[in-house]
């Protein structure tokens, strides 16, 4: 006898069908796994072996193969237990066969429970694509797979209910859909920040247009404090944005039943001492990195010229490109990666460097040994650059309350709402992707603005990217305002946020 059962797999975070064929046949006794299975499939022999015989099921004492249709794909992970086991019964008639536009996926333990596996939402949605109208899927991945709002999911809790459900003897009630429901935050806010309000401004300027950020300044100065606030004013995300998000940490396994979707923008922080790989992602079977983690949010590094030069060098071209791609002698993986780099340092090694006490002890050669460190294509990416002085006493002794995140949050998100009509049906959805042909419809200099940048392009000697991103700024700062072009002053306030000296 031979069998037909659709099941779904992963590349990346995309997820594809796999046809899972089962045949059973005379001859000596045999269990093999056909079609580029890694160690996990092919362990899934013991597993469905003992899983079918603790559910009460006689196993087929036979030749056994499966074949994983397509066979040019690579299979890997524990998620094709199930649509195995199943294909079994259905080739020994011991239940019937499901109907073709059902999908089944699932781990199983040894005796026939269903176990959670990674990647549910992104096989979802490629089941609502290929057209599937059921979805058989391990309990505990029930809420997440109905975010695709695709096919019927099914929570399965372990072999013996599905098959009694497919028999029709006690049917599977199936998974309502999840719905997100607003809890109060604890997010740090920007009012317990005092002073700092020319950073305040420049880290709403990029809040609002997605773009990178470099704060320079002593210890002390509020640098990481001011970084770790800035959650609190990014711009709320779309549905469409926030599916993006939680396919990465789906594929890493890092949702829950309870909250199975990344509601609010993530904000990644990766200490210094992290590799590579750790960073744009890799290993034998590619994982993401913390890039793609901070997808649709911020990769925050504290303390920048600590990092490895040829590690923070990998992320020139994810945030030229907002993807990463990871090659293989078995194949290669794209990975989405659109975030906004925040960065922190301190001027120098001791750190206060141009400081009026003068308590610095670096010499010159030592300043500029300290900012080698980061690479000048990799500054030339950075779109803001601003100095955080010292605070003075006076300031922390103010009594006035600082403005709260939620205000400067409303700026922000009409900012980007204006965006998201300027953008709509493109894949840009900030001011900071914007492509050659979009500046030049959306950021058109006059007469003033254009003599304005004439100068600065010449006395700062910038180069044709750092150009790009000024405008792109001017375009964001003139978007808080709601002013439909670009003026004199919104021009002014981008150039003033190249004006550190950094070697760009």
């Amino acid at each position: 006898m031979i069998s037909h059962i659709n099941s779904l797999g992963l590349a990346g975070i995309h997820g594809s069908p796999i046809f899972v064929e089962c045949f059973i046949s005379n001859g000596l006794p045999a269990f093999e796994i056909v079609g580029l299975p890694d160690a996990a499939v092919k362990e899934a022999r013991e597993r469905v072996r003992a899983a079918a015989k603790n559910s009460g099921f006689k196993f087929p004492v036979s030749r056994i193969t499966v074949n994983l249709a397509p066979a040019s794909a690579k299979k890997t992970g524990t998620l094709y237990d199930l649509p195995i086991l199943l294909g079994l019964l259905v080739a020994a008639s011991l239940v019937p066969k499901p109907p073709e536009s059902s999908a089944f996926i699932g781990e199983l333990s040894l005796e026939g429970k269903l176990r959670p596996v990674n990647g549910i939402l992104p096989m979802a949605l490629a089941a609502k694509e290929a057209g599937y109208q059921t979805l058989y899927v391990p309990k505990e991945n029930a809420p997440e797979a109905t975010l695709a709002r695709g096919p019927v999911v099914i929570p399965v809790e372990n072999v013996t209910q599905l098959a009694a459900h497919l028999r029709g003897e006690t049917p599977i009630a199936p998974q309502s859909e999840w719905r997100f429901q607003e809890t109060d935050s604890h997010t740090l806010d920007f009012s317990d920040v005092m002073g700092q309000e020319n950073v305040k401004r420049a880290l709403e300027v990029a809040a609002a247009g997605g773009h990178n950020v470099l704060l320079i300044g002593p210890p002390g100065s509020g640098k990481s404090m001011l970084s770790k606030r800035l959650p609190s004013i990014l711009p709320d995300m779309t549905w469409e944005e926030a599916l993006e998000v939680t396919k990465v940490y789906s594929v890493l396994g890092h949702l829950t039943a309870q909250n199975p979707m990344i509601a609010a923008r993530p904000f990644r922080s990766p200490h210094h001492t992290i590799s590579a790989a750790g960073l744009a992602g890799g290993g034998s079977n590619p994982r993401p990195g913390e890039i793609s983690m901070a997808h649709k949010g911020v990769l925050f590094l504290d303390e920048l010229p600590e990092f490895k030069r040829d590690t923070l060098d990998l992320m020139r071209q994810p945030l030229e490109d907002g993807v990463v791609t990871i090659s293989r002698a078995t194949g290669a993986v794209t990975y989405p990666a659109e975030f906004m780099l925040v960065c922190a340092m301190n001027p120098c090694k001791c750190g206060w460097y141009g400081d009026p006490s003068g308590r610095c002890t670096c010499s010159q050669v030592a300043v500029e040994n300290y900012r080698s460190r980061i690479s000048g294509p990799l500054l030339d990416r950075i779109d803001i650059i601003v100095e955080v002085p010292a605070v003075h006493f006076e300031e922390l002794r103010r009594r006035e309350p600082a403005e709260l995140s939620a205000k400067v949050k409303e700026r922000v998100n009409a900012a980007r709402q204006l965006q998201n009509l300027r953008f709509a049906g493109s894949a840009v959805q900030s001011n900071a992707r914007m492509t050659g042909s979009m500046m030049r419809s959306f950021c058109e200099l006059d007469d003033v603005c254009a003599m304005l940048m004439k100068q600065a392009f010449d006395k700062m000697g910038l180069t044709a990217r750092s150009y790009d991103r000024i405008l792109r700024v001017a375009r964001t700062v003139a978007d808080l305002e709601g002013s439909e072009k670009i003026e004199p002053q919104h021009l002014a306030e981008a150039i003033g946020y190249r004006t550190v000296k950094m070697g760009v």
